[in-house]
């Protein structure tokens, strides 16, 4: 199957314009009545299952939510009241904004299957990189609000269609509203594991409220070096300090990827590093870190499909594609280091 980009797939996908949605919804009890997760252990699997039959799952939608009142879902530790309105580096407020949802074909390999990865695009980011391919969507905030319960509807409706999972894309600074939706989707039979797909700029203890939520994790290590990360990531400085830390506390929570009888992935980190030009990304620090901190069989997707995109051609050292020789040299390194777990 060609892999299309993620840019590619955007343009392609129904696209939430004005009042419209992108997936029409009917009734989800009577579509999960055929609806299979062909799984030995169906009552614990997904993981959020068990915390929503012991009540943690409240919990957790409580303590996400008060963080809206002063912020900090992630590093950029705005303070902000965004109850109240106010925005910060990211420029959400305390309503989910969407861009789009639809079976996904673009991903890794375990996540796609035959029908596809469910996946809600959400609008706004907070690390604003300034070579974003989709800078429409997280830096001029491209979608439409939308209530809690319709992106618990919209979860449903991708499982209904047969997606493996549901892919969450950019979600952290919207996080008390996924949450809250999520809760919303076990009660209208949401049966499916969640992706968190994440640039990999994360604060410890939000990723600690989602141990037991997420089986899958799907982060982008994008830096190694602060100087880089702030030059390229609107000032984000402490990047690599907190993504390295954002790894291994992903890793403790799911390990390597696992999956199923028919290779759809199961439970797991899937970790990606998109290759920049001219050593920009530390490459060769990134792999020697995972395999020294993280594991030798972590499942791993050195990106190559970098193009200047946004305001990347105002920056000479990122004003073009990597070559081929940088991408052998990355393919090499990981071979050096022990990590041969590699998507192709």
């Amino acid at each position: 199957m060609k892999k299309t980009s993620r840019r590619d797939f955007l343009n392609n996908s129904l696209v939430l314009m004005g009042a419209s949605f992108f997936l029409p919804f009917s009734s989800p009890s009577k579509k999960m009545e055929s609806f299979s997760i062909n799984r030995q252990d169906e009552k614990s699997y997904p993981s959020y299952l068990q915390l929503e039959k012991s009540g943690e799952l409240s919990k957790r939608v409580e303590e996400l939510r008060s963080i809206y009142e002063s912020c900090r879902l992630c590093p950029r530790d705005c303070r902000v009241n965004r109850i109240k309105g106010e925005t910060g580096k990211c420029q959400g407020t305390s309503r989910v904004k969407v861009s789009s949802a639809q079976a996904h074909f673009g991903e890794e390999a375990p996540l796609v299957g035959r029908r596809g990865s469910g996946t809600i695009f959400f609008s706004n980011c907070g690390l604003r990189c300034i070579y974003c391919q989709n800078y429409k969507i997280s830096i001029e905030g491209e979608g439409i609000e939308i209530s809690d319960q319709r992106l618990a509807e919209t979860m449903i409706k991708v499982q209904n269609i047969g997606c493996h999972n549901v892919n969450l894309v950019t979600p952290t600074h919207y996080l008390p509203n996924i949450i809250s939706a999520l809760q919303k989707a076990v009660s209208l039979g949401l049966r499916i594991p969640l992706v968190y797909n994440t640039s990999g700029y994360e604060r410890l203890e939000i990723l600690q409220l989602l141990d037991g939520i997420v089986d899958i994790y799907l982060p982008d290590c994008k830096y190694m070096d602060p100087v880089q990360a702030a030059k390229y990531s609107s000032e984000a400085f402490n990047y690599p300090y907190y993504a390295k830390i954002a790894l291994k506390e992903i890793f403790r929570q799911v390990g390597d990827l696992t999956v199923n009888g028919q290779g759809i992935a199961v439970k797991g980190l899937i970790l990606r590093h998109l290759i920049l030009p001219n050593k920009i990304a530390g490459t060769q620090k990134f792999l020697k870190f995972v395999a020294e901190n993280l594991s030798k069989t972590t499942y791993l997707n050195l990106m190559r499909q970098y193009r200047p995109e946004h305001k990347a051609f105002e920056y000479p050292d990122i004003a073009r594609r990597i070559t081929r020789n940088e991408y052998e040299e990355a393919l090499n390194w990981a071979k050096n280091y022990g990590l041969n777990r590699l998507d192709r």
